[in-house]
């Protein structure tokens, strides 16, 4: 007689096997169906970043045309008169020009001038900026002088050549390093411009 231990195995029924593989397609089913959801959210997620990537750059060139809109307004605003800042010295440059643009030998634009004030003599080169904060601006404009002197626009040509900054502010210590290169500095108050007092041995540097 056998034990149980020894009773013969018994293999699955047909009911059995059918309903573990129904079991193992409806878990199939909606894995799949799970994983389309998410492939829906991630293509929505996507449409929205680049909906959401286009906004930034609109609102950047939005905001870029906006930050130059008032560099031109400064610039307008420190032109006007701006020659009788001036009038201490011995300049007398009544004659202002707006963006004037610098070519070199082959008629490739170089840069341009913000502000330029001229007369039969002189001829000063004026950088503008809604803000003057950093030193290697100042740098900047040495270049461009030196662009200015060696391919001088005709209102420059056989003139002497002085620099200048003007800004909506100017860090003091932009201001005082711009004295000690020999530029002089205007920052607009209110409505009006006003000249930076020089410091005591201040020459404005020519070219």
């Amino acid at each position: 007689m056998e034990t149980a231990s020894q009773q013969p195995q018994m293999g699955l029924t047909f009911e059995q096997v059918w309903a573990a593989l129904m079991e193992t397609r409806a878990h199939q089913e909606k894995t799949e169906e799970c994983i389309e959801k998410m492939s829906e959210r991630v293509d929505k997620t996507s449409v929205q970043i680049k909906k959401t990537d286009k906004q930034i750059k609109m609102m950047t060139r939005n905001l870029g045309g906006l930050g130059d809109s008032l560099g031109r307004l400064i610039e307008t605003l420190i032109a006007a008169k701006l020659w009788e800042k001036f009038d201490a010295y011995p300049y007398n440059l009544k004659r202002a020009y707006q963006r004037v643009p610098l070519y070199d030998e082959n008629s490739n634009i170089l840069t341009d001038i913000d502000i330029l004030l001229s007369n039969g003599e002189y001829a000063m080169g004026v950088e503008v900026k809604r803000e003057f904060d950093k030193k290697k601006e100042i740098d900047h404009h040495l270049k461009r002088m030196e662009l200015i002197q060696k391919y001088p626009p005709a209102e420059c040509k056989g003139k002497k050549l002085l620099g200048a900054i003007a800004g909506g502010t100017v860090d003091p210590d932009v201001t005082a390093y711009a004295h000690s290169v020999g530029f002089f500095v205007l920052e607009l108050t209110g409505e009006s411009v006003r000249l930076a007092k020089t410091p005591a041995g201040f020459i404005a540097r020519q070219w």
